[in-house]
């Protein structure tokens, strides 16, 4: 079950809007006028955070001497203006000479995924062709000379050299027609039903081109990938059938380079992400750890020899959850990112001590490449051969997002994108308190101006996932719902509760067959925290959230009185009906400990269906009707039953959305009445 709302960035998860203009500026003045002053109009604002110029990637090449990173131009394709990503390669120590990196000069192509060669001379990267096919292209750096080496069918992605630069891997669903995920807009079923599968598997192919082979069995879908350092195998997370509803049964397994041969490592009973090759070639890493969603990694960092054996706890005890892992060719030693009680870290972990060293902490976010701009993807930073130099992309929630190189931790801007965006909210300061024996943190968010002597309106904004946080990120998009509410004069409560990360896998697994009910209570007590430090009326709060927060929202309005109105998007509202109707349903298991068709009462008990004759507060839900992860079904489940026991409430489809909603007008329309349904019940400036 997906983590975020409505998002920003286009259907390639590599792109966001980007349209810099004098929209801030302008915002900005709204806000800076006296106390007394009205909000920004809520268009303003939502211009405003479409202003930020979004990084998607950074890579920095083996001698630290050049950095690629990845941005967005606006282009025409067939008559219509389209945003993509683009690349440009740069002066690594100051980010002079920037370039456009591309295999379409002229044209509007996609390009992202940027993979240096072990010596450092060439870039193979993801294009896509005259078609809208994605290729690989392969740089050669001395005099940019660009060719593409593939003839793709099908989605494809993450290109990776091999340790002697001579072949190239990545990522291919052959045929297929869409990009591997359960995010985007789900196929309308009509006659018989059926189902056709299209793996994704993994590729090899000539560095100078040529046709490509794939590895392993035809009905393995491959997750995530990496070379062993001899170039003579591959680690993978792989599982058979479905790829976009089995990524939670996914095992561990050896793929040969040459023959293809699979063997299995390790049948692990959560979830697995990141696999690393040690330096030596002598053990494999991951992250292991109970995760609700694919490609939004966290837990503890286990180490397993690559000959076999059972796999080690590194981080035993981690207060924290880690986010990416990088062994840098070292044999003993990883460098990781970590959430933890709302601040990010950079550490070494000696695995086999079990040790950990700081780098840095700070309330910020990093990374080197992400996923959809939301959280970190399978990169947190950059480092060169020597791991001397780094590069990422940093940001905090009142900064924004910037290229940035240095020794690692040490950092310093090499790009001025975003120099003119100002925040359009006030001060954001992490909260904590104490719940059922858990330290639990999260994130208050204030308007811009706050008025001594007067009393506030505060929205709680859970989140998804359930194994997700909310993560200082600077807000950039029409989703980000707590920044316009703060526009408006709202406080806003982002609270990480029991199943989030950041507190260590315990915290992340206590709300296992426990759905609605601890983590209401640490949502409860954090409003009570929140009330102590910030002049908040206790009669003007409400609640929203997107998926799994669409369902806290949903559930909280059965179990208290608390909160005066609601929003609740892509919510779930009966955990029986939702199993046999999603297209995702083995996430489920870990959580409940079993199906629904063996343990029915454990659903039925953290339904708000079950309980729907409490609510009283008035509900505005929305959704996307082609929603593959949270059927529009369960919205409609709720808002019946709201408005036959008469409850106010009100309930917008959005047709040809999915899970994410990707049309600009549709995002400010959410947006839109997400502010005026709580202006009409809360009533700020009151």
């Amino acid at each position: 079950m997906f983590t975020f709302a409505c998002c920003a960035w286009s259907m390639n998860k590599h792109v966001a809007a980007l349209s810099c203009s004098v929209a801030t500026v302008l915002l900005c003045g709204m806000l800076a006028k006296p106390v007394a002053a009205q909000p920004a109009p809520v268009t303003a604002v939502l211009d405003a955070l479409s202003s930020v110029h979004p990084f998607g990637e950074v890579a920095i090449s083996p001698d630290a001497r050049r950095v690629i990173y990845g941005s967005v131009v606006t282009g025409k394709r067939g008559g219509a203006e389209v945003d993509v990503s683009a690349l440009w390669i740069a002066n690594a120590n100051d980010g002079s000479g920037a370039a456009r990196l591309t295999a379409c000069p002229g044209s509007v192509c996609d390009e992202h995924s940027a993979a240096w060669s072990p010596d450092g001379t060439q870039v193979a990267f993801v294009t896509t062709d005259a078609k809208e096919q994605t290729q690989i292209a392969v740089a050669t750096v001395s005099n940019r000379d660009v060719r593409i080496i593939t003839s793709a069918h099908g989605p494809l992605d993450t290109p990776r050299w091999s340790s002697d630069g001579s072949r190239i891997a990545f990522l291919y669903s052959e045929g297929a027609p869409r990009t591997p995920g359960p995010l985007n807009p789900l196929a309308r079923d009509a006659g018989v039903l059926s189902s056709t599968v299209y793996e994704q598997r993994l590729a090899l192919i000539s560095a100078r081109g040529g046709d490509a082979t794939l590895l392993g069995p035809a009905d393995l879908n491959i997750y995530e990938y990496d070379w062993s350092p001899d170039g003579r195998r591959f680690v993978v997370t792989a599982a058979r059938g479905s790829g976009d509803d089995n990524w939670w049964i996914a095992e561990l397994d050896l793929l040969d380079a040459h023959s293809g041969a699979l063997t299995t490592l390790l049948r692990p009973h959560l979830q697995i992400a990141s696999p690393r090759w040690s330096g030596d070639g002598t053990r494999i890493a991951y992250i292991g750890g109970l995760m609700s969603d694919e490609g939004i990694s966290g837990g503890d960092i286990y180490v397993v020899p690559a000959a076999g054996g059972a796999p080690v706890d590194a981080t035993p005890g981690l207060a924290g959850s880690v986010q990416t892992i990088t062994w840098n060719a070292s044999a003993t030693r990883i460098v990781a990112t970590e959430f933890a009680a709302g601040d990010e870290v950079l550490a070494t972990i000696d695995v086999d001590s079990k040790s950990q060293r700081e780098l840095w902490r700070a309330p910020q976010m990093i990374w080197a490449n992400c996923l959809l701009g939301l959280t970190p993807g399978d990169a947190g930073i950059s480092l060169s051969k020597n791991a001397a130099v780094s590069a990422v992309i940093r940001q905090s929630y009142t900064s924004p997002p910037e290229v940035e190189t240095g020794p690692p931790g040490k950092w310093k801007p090499i790009t001025r994108a975003n120099a003119g965006v100002k925040p359009i909210t006030g001060k954001a300061t992490s909260v904590f308190w104490k719940s059922d024996g858990f330290s639990v943190q999260g994130m208050l968010i204030e308007p811009p101006a706050v008025v001594q002597a007067r009393r506030y309106p505060l929205v709680v904004e859970v989140h998804g996932g359930p194994a997700y946080a909310h993560y200082p990120l600077f807000p950039a998009s029409p989703d980000s719902f707590d920044a316009v509410l703060a526009s408006q004069g709202y406080f806003v409560f982002k609270p990480n509760p029991r199943g989030s990360y950041g507190q260590g896998e315990a915290f992340t697994q206590a709300n296992v067959k426990d759905f609605g009910y601890g983590d209401l209570r640490d949502i409860l007590r954090g409003v009570d925290a929140a009330q102590e430090t910030a002049p908040i009326d206790p009669e003007r709060v409400g609640i929203t959230g997107w998926s799994y927060g669409g369902y806290m929202t949903m559930w909280a309005l059965t179990q208290t009185d608390r909160f005066k109105a609601a929003v609740a998007g892509a919510g779930l509202s009966d955990w029986l009906s939702y199993y046999g109707t999603n297209n995702i349903d083995t996430w489920m298991i870990p959580y409940f400990g079993a199906s629904v068709y063996d343990d029915p009462k454990v659903y039925a008990r953290s339904s708000p269906i079950t309980f729907i004759k409490n609510v009283h507060a008035p509900t505005l839900i929305v959704g996307g009707d082609r929603d593959a992860e949270v059927p529009i079904t369960q919205s409609y489940e709720y808002w019946n039953a709201l408005r036959r026991l008469g409850v106010r409430t009100e309930f917008v489809v959005y047709p040809d959305e999915g899970h994410f909603f990707f049309r600009r007008a549709d995002q400010v329309d959410v947006a839109s009445r997400l502010v005026n349904w709580f202006n009409a019940y809360l009533k700020p400036g009151a």
